[in-house]
C-alpha cells in the first residue's frame, strides 16, 4: 500500500517504537507488526458523531447508519489524494492510565490537511464520541481533555452488514460526463480504479479519479445500461456489477448491485 506508516523500514525502527511506548509508561506496546504508531485528536461536540460530509464526497451518508459515528478524517499520507476514502481502521490509544484496550473502528470520509495532520504525520481526527470510547469507563472526558494523544492503528476489513455495493450517480452527470461514487464496499473499502461498459459493448472504458471517492468518464453520447467494474487500491481485488446502472438512469440517484466483497 502507498503512504507512510504501514511497514517499518527496519527492525531497528520497530524496536524504537516498542521501547518508546514502554519508557513512557504506556501499556499498549507495539510488539505486533500489524499495529503502527500515529496520533489522534477529536472534533465537534464531545459526544457527537463528527458527521459533516467530508472531502470524500459521501454527503449525507455519514449522518446515518452504518457510517454514523464511525467516520473520521485522516492526514494526507492515509487520505492518498482521495483514493484512501472508504478504508477502515482500528484505532487504540496507548496511555494505560486512561485508555482501555478497546479499539474503535474508523471509516475514512474526510481529510485533515493542516495542523496536526501536516508534515507527513500519520494522524486521525475522530469524532468526540469515537475518541471517548477509547477511554476506560468514566474517563472519556479526561481523555478528550488531553487533546492530541498517541495511538496505534491497523487496517481492518470494512463490514456493512446487509449491504451490497451501490453506485451513486453524481449531480451534473449527463450522457457526455458521467460521475460515480461507490458506497458500502466491504473488505478493502478503497478504490484504485474503475471501469464502465456501455450497453451492447465488450469494451471496458477506464474512468478518471477526480476528487475524494468520485470517479468520472468523459465521452459520448454514453449509452446505458452500464456495467461497472471496480478494483480495490489495497489488494487489487476486482468486482464487476453487470448492468447495475439502468438505461433510464438519473443524476443524484443511487443504484444498488447484488454484489459485495466477502
Amino acid at each position: 500500500m502507498a503512504g507512510a506508516g504501514f511497514f517499518f523500514p527496519s527492525f531497528a525502527l520497530l524496536l524504537f517504537f516498542f521501547f518508546f511506548f514502554e519508557s513512557s509508561g504506556e501499556s499498549h506496546q507495539i510488539s505486533d507488526p500489524h499495529w503502527h504508531p500515529a496520533t489522534a485528536t477529536w472534533y465537534g461536540s464531545p459526544d457527537g458523531d463528527g458527521s459533516d460530509g467530508g472531502a470524500c464526497g459521501y454527503g449525507s451518508l455519514v449522518d446515518v447508519r452504518p457510517m454514523k459515528a464511525r467516520v473520521g478524517a485522516v492526514s494526507p499520507v492515509l487520505f492518498k489524494g482521495g483514493e484512501g476514502c472508504g478504508a477502515c481502521y482500528k484505532v487504540k490509544c496507548v496511555d494505560g492510565g486512561v485508555c482501555s484496550r478497546r479499539a474503535v473502528t474508523v471509516i475514512v470520509t474526510d481529510e485533515c490537511p493542516g495542523g496536526y495532520c501536516a508534515f507527513g504525520r500519520t494522524h486521525f481526527d475522530l469524532s468526540g464520541a469515537a475518541f471517548g470510547r477509547m477511554a476506560v469507563a468514566g474517563s472519556a472526558d479526561r481523555l478528550r481533555d488531553r487533546g492530541e494523544i498517541s495511538v496505534i492503528f491497523r487496517r481492518t476489513p470494512c463490514k456493512y452488514r446487509g449491504k451490497s455495493i451501490a453506485f451513486h450517480v453524481n449531480e451534473g452527470s449527463t450522457d457526455y460526463w458521467l460521475s460515480l461514487l461507490v458506497e458500502f464496499e466491504d473488505g478493502d473499502g478503497d478504490v484504485g480504479s474503475m471501469h464502465i461498459k456501455q450497453s451492447n459493448s465488450v469494451e471496458w472504458l477506464e474512468m478518471n479519479h477526480i476528487w475524494g471517492a468520485n470517479w468520472c468518464i468523459i465521452g459520448g453520447p454514453l449509452k446505458g445500461p452500464f456495467s461497472v467494474k471496480l478494483t480495490t487500491l489495497s489488494t487489487q481485488r476486482t468486482l464487476s456489477a453487470r448492468e447495475v446502472i439502468p438505461k433510464n438512469w438519473s443524476p443524484k440517484a443511487t443504484y444498488t448491485s447484488r454484489l459485495n466483497f466477502s
